[in-house]
């Protein structure tokens, strides 16, 4: 018998011309929330490659992951169900442009970040000295 798991997703912190990305939902949950771009990750898909497809689908741009944010696991972080999300810190290249399940895609200032869905504005703060790394490299 299959043991019950949670479910994969991952989720990208991308810093492009010295802001965050972030994407307006168009599904709920959160619907007309913003959230880091991200996903689940499909069978037979490293984690490396379903956060880049994910940022690609979402955003229009390509990424370069640059460093491991974390892992989060509480129970209570998707409303849908048990999510575990690998987040990675990335740059991005290219013009957002949304598509597939982002409303919009936009750009933010840390010090001017909307309220966010999910547990993204933890991630987000977990993942601040390396964003301050990235930005002082610019």
């Amino acid at each position: 018998m299959e043991p019950i798991t949670p479910k994969l997703t991952v989720d990208a912190v991308i810093v492009l011309n010295r802001e965050l990305v972030l994407i307006r939902r168009k599904n709920e949950p959160y619907k007309g929330g913003y959230a880091l771009p991200g996903g689940f990750v499909e069978i037979g898909e490293t984690t490396e490659e379903a956060v880049k497809r994910e940022a690609k689908e979402e955003t229009g741009l390509s990424i370069k992951i640059i460093d491991l944010v974390g892992v989060y696991s509480d129970p209570s972080r998707d409303p849908r169900g048990h999510t575990v999300s690998i987040v990675y810190l990335a740059t991005g290249e290219g013009t957002p442009k949304a598509d597939t399940d982002a409303e919009d895609v936009r750009l933010f200032s840390l010090e001017n970040l909307p309220e966010l869905a999910f547990d993204h504005e933890k991630i987000i703060r977990d993942a601040g000295d390396k964003i301050n790394g990235i930005l002082s490299e610019m």
